[in-house]
């Protein structure tokens, strides 16, 4: 049986290490000992304690790895993919770090390793459905609409978040880079509104956010935008926050202590925007993809609506990235998916069996694409 080992045993690399455990020999590494010992005591997952920063305590968990999970935090997810290479082992990686991943691309062809970023459910599935109509038509224009959110709505944020509010406030704050007329443009984050109704849900709200990343860089099409997802309400009061400073990096003086608006903000916030556990949450997304197939004007929509699992008590947060994740681990796994280097997830859905094979992967696992054509 194959070994595959997990670094970070957060919400999402819990549930991918709970998935992969029903097919391969996994191990799950982290400092956090309550989250381990969880999945010790009602899953077949082997643990490791061990602080991930330590570049030598990752080289020892994955000595004897077939393949390995990046889901660790993002500011440490660059340093580790790196790791990981250097090691000459296969990673497909969720961490979502700043930096830019083909900075490793030598890196990783020289050591013949796959090294799969950015596949989660966005970044991640968008990418894989985008890489596999640009294949096969001429794609004119894409966008990508998607957030979570929790069912109940309660003012004045209407929103809260499975991970620290300073990562949910960077996307309020980093300026939007979107293609128009295949120009890169910069937009301010939280622009461009607009209201958007969604089956099951109702009405919300779509703003600019940064979200293309590798797109940008891989694909070759006149228009792409990746907007975000709240409740209508949720945005403006984000902006006025942001403008009057709420969100600084810049220390200020307070009774003789030096402190950064943003730290305060988000210590605040932490509180009102955390999920209690078994709350009830979804994920939303929309995929539009139009253009040219065989000399006719086509237009491709996906979308998703999937829900907390009250049978696994997983969120759909961690479900809809995880699987999307454990789904392309098993084709690198299974060696269905063997090119070299830093891959983009929208390189793996220009494959059809591989592009197949994950959205069965997932409608199995009841995490559902609804596609539609005009």
């Amino acid at each position: 049986m194959k070994n595959i080992v997990v670094l970070g045993a957060g919400m999402v690399g819990s549930a991918i290490a709970r998935d992969l455990s029903k097919n391969f020999s996994v191990t799950s590494v982290d400092l956090n000992k309550t989250a381990l010992d969880f999945l010790k005591k009602d899953f077949a997952v082997n643990t490791i304690v061990a602080n991930l920063k330590d570049k030598k305590k990752i080289q020892s968990a994955i000595a004897k790895a077939d393949l390995v999970i990046g889901a660790v935090p993002g500011f440490m997810g660059f340093e580790t993919c790196k790791t990981v290479i250097e090691a000459g082992k296969n990673i497909v990686d969720i961490s979502f770090f700043p930096e830019d991943a083909f900075e490793l691309d030598a890196l990783a062809k020289k050591k013949k390793v796959t090294a799969v970023v950015d596949c989660g459910v966005a970044p991640g599935m968008d990418n894989i459905l985008l890489g596999y109509h640009f294949s096969r038509m001429q794609v004119d224009s894409f966008t990508c609409m998607v957030g979570g959110l929790p069912f109940k709505r309660t003012l004045p944020f209407q929103y809260k978040a499975p991970f620290s509010p300073i990562d949910v406030i960077e996307e309020y704050t980093r300026p939007a880079r979107l293609i128009e007329n295949h120009e890169m443009v910069t937009k301010p984050a939280l622009s461009e509104p607009d209201l958007v109704e969604f089956e099951n849900i109702g009405t919300l709200e779509a703003f600019n956010t940064d979200g293309l990343r590798s797109l940008m860089h891989t694909m070759r099409v006149r228009n792409m935008k990746e907007q975000t997802l709240r409740y209508p309400g949720h945005r403006l009061l984000m902006e006025n926050l942001r403008d009057a400073g709420m969100f600084g990096t810049e220390e200020v003086e307070v009774n003789g202590k030096k402190v950064r608006p943003l730290d305060v903000t988000s210590k605040i916030l932490l509180p009102q925007w955390k999920l209690q556990p078994e709350e009830e949450e979804f994920t939303v997304m929309r995929i539009i993809i139009s253009g040219k197939e065989k000399g006719k004007k086509k237009m491709y929509t996906y979308d998703l609506f999937d829900r907390y699992d009250a049978a696994t008590k997983l969120s759909s947060m961690a479900r809809t990235t995880g699987y999307t994740c454990t789904a392309v681990a098993n084709l690198v796994a299974n060696k269905q998916f063997t090119r070299k280097g830093i891959i983009a997830p929208e390189m793996i859905g220009e494959e059809e069996n591989a592009f197949l094979f994950i959205l069965n992967y997932l409608k199995e696992r009841g995490v559902n694409y609804k596609k539609s054509v005009s």
